[in-house]
């Protein structure tokens, strides 16, 4: 079994520190790393990359922001790793989700928050540089992931396909949603990656006019809420 991670990063020639720390991290618990830039999609940079790394349906490949720090010892991520995505039923993983996908689409919604609905934790930055945690509650099985990071078995993408679908206007975003909430649609699992995981932002692309058509075209064509029932 071979891991593989996709770095996603618009501009290969304005590379920051944080992304080098990530793939020298990468390289050290031996996980190959193709980095896209200059794509005019995520769907499309996912998709080319990987098809380039011909990998095995036992493979696991890793989907990532360029603007991640793993905190994890090497050995025991890849143990953690591997050990949640070898499962037969496991769609999707990653280190924060929730268990309700409420009616407006929006994974972290508040409301469902207040009613302990959502999963995982990751730390973020504030405003002047302070680390703190959003902690959202204890790992257990998810119907939607956030995309900061992103895992699979190469099977599971190969049965669901990384193609931007046809209703989505913009290129960039709510991928994340259409990826996992359609592996949990069609039998799989997706589960939290318990990791220690910094996150260098805190979400404002969701004021991109792109990221609402995207929402509202998701909810146009999806019947909400997506949850899994008690």
């Amino acid at each position: 079994m071979k891991i593989f991670a996709i770095l996603c990063t618009r501009d290969v020639n304005k590379v920051t520190k944080t992304t080098m720390d990530l793939v020298e991290y990468m390289k050290s618990c031996g996980v190959s790393l193709l980095v896209s830039s200059g794509a005019s999609s995520i769907f499309k940079a996912y998709k080319q990359a990987f098809e380039k790394t011909e990998a095995a349906d036992e493979d696991i490949v890793i989907f990532c922001h360029d603007d991640i720090l793993i905190r994890d010892k090497p050995k025991e991520f890849i143990e953690k790793l591997t050990n949640l995505c070898s499962l037969p039923e496991t769609g999707f993983v990653g280190p924060a989700g929730t268990t309700h996908l409420s009616e407006n689409a929006v994974w972290w919604d508040q409301d469902i928050w207040r009613q302990g609905k959502h999963r995982g934790k990751v730390s973020h930055l504030n405003e002047v540089g302070q680390e703190y945690i959003t902690y959202y509650g204890e790992p257990e099985d998810v119907v939607a992931l956030d995309g900061l990071f992103l895992a699979a078995k190469a099977s599971v993408i190969k049965d669901l396909g990384l193609e931007k679908p046809e209703y989505f206007e913009g290129e960039w975003d709510f991928y994340d949603i259409h990826f996992t909430t359609n592996a949990f649609l069609n039998g799989y699992t997706n589960k939290i990656l318990d990791i220690d995981i910094l996150h260098n932002s805190r979400g404002e692309l969701v004021g991109r006019d792109s990221w609402h058509k995207n929402r509202e075209a998701f909810i146009s064509k999806n019947k909400l809420p997506i949850k899994i029932e008690l």
